[in-house]
């Protein structure tokens, strides 16, 4: 699987994407105004979820349609087939890793597409709330 970018490109291509979106940022606002108290992209949880709650073993990740390879609007580039066909394969195999991780200790999942964030904000606020709420309820 060649790259068609030079190691250097390629390197400040990468750079380029931020850790954290516009929409994570956008849902954790949301969240804290709701009184919701979380930790965002904790380097020490595996797969570092976007959303956590340690305390109820609560983790909430916020997929791209692009890079999770939506069903509904995941677009594959047109150029470089092969590397593109890998990298989305390895994404979702590590999605399904991820889950498979937090399941087997425990913890609870949620995970968030990007669409549904962009189509109504506040419903998917509700969920994520209602989510957590359900979530403490079992463990008190």
């Amino acid at each position: 699987m060649t790259d068609n970018l030079s190691k250097d490109a390629r390197r400040k291509n990468m750079q380029a994407i931020r850790s954290q979106s516009k929409l994570e940022n956008i849902v954790s606002r949301e969240l804290w105004k709701k009184g919701i108290r979380f930790r965002k992209n904790v380097k020490s949880l595996f797969g570092k979820p976007d959303i956590a709650i340690q305390k109820y073993k609560i983790a909430i990740f916020i997929d791209s349609c692009f890079w999770h390879v939506c069903p509904l609007h995941g677009t594959k580039p047109k150029s470089n087939q092969d590397y593109w066909n890998e990298k989305f394969k390895r994404n979702k195999n590590r999605d399904i890793e991820v889950n498979a991780y937090y399941k087997q200790k425990g913890w609870y999942v949620k995970r968030i597409w990007e669409h549904e964030i962009k189509s109504d904000l506040h419903r998917t606020v509700n969920e994520i709330v209602d989510f957590i709420e359900k979530v403490k309820g079992q463990k008190e």
